[in-house]
């Protein structure tokens, strides 16, 4: 599995963003996909998650805000973030688990929120 994100940039507070991960490879062996980010400094940690029967989970600090989704015809994970914050300002990567016990990681993509 080959995991390719984009769609960073920088953006004012309270504007929108969209980042997409293409996913390629054995795209059939992947049970749930989710989206990480690392603030600079900080650990990195989960944004949103979203699971192989269509079940979502969300870090408490993006609620109401982001949207994580699949186009599975287009082999594309997204996350919709609206109302940014500069506290959102992260490296952002996607990243899926398959159902033989895979873990992969796509590249990151930098988000900066600011005026």
């Amino acid at each position: 599995v080959q995991l390719q994100a984009s769609g960073g940039g920088l953006v004012q507070p309270g504007g929108s963003l969209r980042l997409s991960c293409a996913i390629s490879g054995r795209i059939w062996r992947i049970n749930d996909m989710a989206w990480y980010r690392q603030p600079p400094g900080r650990q990195r940690e989960l944004v949103a998650g979203l699971n192989s029967v269509g079940s979502t989970n969300y870090a408490d600090s993006v609620k109401g805000r982001f949207t994580i989704s699949r186009d599975y015809a287009k082999n594309t994970l997204y996350l919709q973030m609206n109302s940014l914050k500069p506290e959102d300002t992260a490296v952002y990567y996607c990243s899926a688990n398959t159902t033989v016990g895979g873990n992969y990681w796509g590249q990151g993509t930098l988000v900066t929120v600011s005026s």
